[in-house]
């Protein structure tokens, strides 16, 4: 695969990813703040509104729409705001209405996704730079230069942030004051997001790696070809694609457990829940892999490339395809429960679930931003 020609892969390795691990339970149930929580598992345990029965009902309550370049990160969610970033831009939007609530321009597109800890909003820029941004007002906090544009969306756990960047490296920088505590050159670009568990961050490149997350020295690779898929830990795993194959790796020492082929490249970042892998790929289907196994449980045919990485709440899938279309399936069967196509083809921005909500955007020339609940 010709990475360099496939800008829209970020949609799905970063439209990354919560930093979750640093709140309380009940702090964690008021949002979706990234692409994923650290571990990068892309499930919400907290989403009791929205289930198998109700979700089919699911109808427009509010979008938000550019005439600029389009949508291609995840939202993240925190505290009755939307973060979105579209055009050049960092959106805060009213999560119940909509509402503009401020804006700001760093001045170059934005493919990451926005993450969002202790009032802070983190985001990178093909700029080559991690901005660090007030939540409540949207005033520059700190920025950081890397040495090229910055794709991957910060993953923020135990007061650093973690992110990667088009030169090849792998940034710690702290979180209060954008100060870099280590870096680590991969051999190549970093588009994914960092998954950050036991002291370990997971990250792709040229292969996966896993790094001290104190120090950043290395502790494992494996091969598996070009990484532009998130990793996502789980139980002692880590969940992968790489090429067109998911690979389920030993966290401790990166043994292989098990590796499942997909008929064409897996972009899509896996979502982990109840002992279930769920991950698109470039043939258009939908899978769920036994995640002990790695053995298919079912697939789901959407009818084009699946970009956008599958969220998971309360016994539903989500996910998006080219094509513009969102789809809701029962995590169990794989039986389509909802789909809804957007008003722009082309939807690379992954769904964030809370509240009994979906948030998401489309759109590559323009973008549209989309928010559904019940009636």
């Amino acid at each position: 695969m010709k990475r360099i020609s496939i800008l829209v892969l970020i949609l799905c390795t970063c439209s990354v990813s919560a930093a979750w691990g640093q709140h309380s339970t009940s702090q964690a149930c008021t949002g979706w703040s990234e692409f994923h929580r650290p571990d990068m598992t892309r499930m919400n345990p907290c989403e009791k509104v929205l289930n198998v029965n109700n979700v089919g009902s699911l109808e427009l309550k509010w979008s938000y729409s550019s005439t600029s370049l389009g949508e291609f990160s995840a939202p993240a969610v925190a505290n009755g705001v939307v973060y979105a970033s579209q055009d050049g831009n960092m959106y805060a939007l009213n999560a119940s209405t909509g509402t503009l609530l401020w804006s700001y321009a760093n001045g170059a597109a934005v493919f990451s996704s926005p993450a969002v800890a202790n009032g802070v909003v983190y985001v990178g820029s093909v700029d080559d730079n991690v901005y660090a941004l007030n939540a409540s007002t949207g005033a520059l906090l700190w920025s950081y230069t890397t040495g090229n544009q910055v794709y991957s969306s910060p993953t923020v756990a135990n007061g650093v942030v973690y992110v990667g960047s088009w030169d090849g490296n792998v940034y710690a920088l702290d979180a209060s004051t954008g100060a870099l505590l280590w870096r680590y050159t991969t051999g190549g670009v970093v588009l994914p997001s960092p998954a950050v568990a036991n002291g370990v961050v997971y990250v792709g490149s040229d292969k996966l790696y896993a790094l001290n997350a104190s120090t950043g020295a290395i502790l494992w690779s494996y091969t598996t070809g070009d990484v532009d898929s998130s990793a996502a830990v789980a139980n002692g795993v880590v969940y992968v694609g790489g090429g067109n194959t998911v690979y389920a790796l030993k966290a401790s020492t990166g043994a292989l457990l098990w590796s499942y082929p997909t008929g064409d490249v897996v972009i899509s970042s896996p979502a982990v829940a109840n002992g279930v892998v769920y991950v698109g790929s470039w043939d258009k289907n939908v899978y769920a892999l036994n995640a002990r196994t790695g053995h298919k449980l079912w697939s789901y045919p959407t009818g084009d490339l699946v970009y956008s990485s599958p969220a998971v709440a309360n016994g539903v899938v989500y996910g998006g395809t080219y094509d513009g279309k969102l789809y809701a399936l029962n995590a169990r069967t794989g039986a389509k429960l909802w789909g809804k196509g957007a008003r722009d083809n082309q939807l690379y921005s992954s769904p964030a679930v809370t509240n009994g909500m979906v948030y998401f955007g489309s759109g590559y020339y323009a973008a549209t931003f989309y928010a559904f609940g019940l009636p």
